[in-house]
Order: C-alpha cells, then structure tokens, then sequence
C-alpha cells in the first residue's frame, strides 16, 4: 500500500497495532461513519464513549488523541517530516505516546515512500522471511534485521513482496486504500 501521509493513515495504522487487518479496517470504518473526514479535530470531538462504541479500546483512544492533539497544536508538523531523514521521522512519530517503531516505520514506508526501510517488529514480515526462506523457525528481529541486510537499498520492495505472499497464503488482503477515504 501506498498511502497519503497524514493523520488518517496514522490513525489506521495505530488501529492496526496488534489486531488484524480487517477488524482494525472495519473500526476505522465506523469511526468515520461517525466523524466524517478523518482529521485531528474529527478524533477530538468524538468522545472516548463513541470510540469505545467504535471498537477503540481505551489504550489506542488515548494514543488516538495524543496524535490529534500534537497536529492540531503544531507539535507534529506530518507535512515537514517528508523532509526529515529516516531517524528524524522516528524520532518526531515516536515521541507521542503509542507510536513505536513498527509505527514509524510503516509510516515512513507506506506514506513517505522510503525505499529501504525493514520493519523487523511486524509480526507477519517475520513469518513471511521465514516461510518465504524455508526456515525452521521464526526468525527474531535481530535475526531478521540481518537477513534483510540481502535486499539493501531496496528492503521496502521485498518487505512489501514478503507480506503480499504471507496475506495470499492466508486467504487476505492488505487494507484497501478507500478505507482512508479522499487524499487531503
């Protein structure tokens, strides 16, 4: 997936923190049956009793609105990280609570289309790499990390390949985009 950078994939992507693809896409769904237009003031008016109705638990609600706050005030500027190196993006995404590596870096590889990133904490690239290699056993991240070393500068392509193979060999998809609804 290539999406649009934004707080909509960044709000998609927090619901997908541990939980699948699918109930994280039908949350975002109803969450925005219910706001409309995903957008920083949308989060912040919903109250934590709609989004619990909505399928967010109170965890993802608090991250929800730490991420909406800090774009509604200008701490986060989402614009101007395009701009940013790899570490700068982490280090900027990873300062609100709730948005951890894995975050970041799908973020920078999904929206921001940097072509080498390795997200080693995503559970399914884990088993991709190794059902894809024939391995004997899940490979850890730092065992992952240094696997990946094989697709440098082009680790986005095969993190990409990697887990359209492991969605197919399971019968799913990757969330479409039109869940996100118009780009901004």
């Amino acid at each position: 997936m290539v999406a649009a950078a934004g707080v909509p994939s960044l709000v998609l992507f927090v619901l997908e923190q541990q939980v699948s693809l699918a109930s994280a896409a039908a949350t975002y769904r109803r969450i925005t049956a219910r706001v409309g237009r995903m957008t920083p003031y949308a989060v912040l008016r919903a109250t934590p009793e709609e989004l619990r109705a909505d399928g967010v638990s109170r965890q993802k609600d608090r991250y929800l609105r730490a991420l909406a706050g800090a774009v509604q005030s200008g701490r986060l500027d989402l614009d101007g990280l395009a701009d940013l190196d790899d570490a700068g993006v982490r280090q900027n995404l990873m300062a609100l609570p709730g948005i951890g590596r894995w975050t970041a870096d799908v973020y920078l590889l999904a929206c921001l289309g940097r072509p080498d990133l390795w997200p080693v904490g995503d559970r399914a690239l884990q088993v991709a790499v190794a059902e894809a290699l024939g391995l004997a056993a899940v490979p850890t991240q730092t065992e992952l990390e240094a696997i990946g070393d094989r697709w440098r500068p082009y680790r986005s392509t095969a993190a990409r390949l990697l887990w359209h193979g492991y969605l197919d060999r399971r019968g799913r998809v990757e969330t479409p985009l039109e869940v996100l609804g118009p780009a901004p």
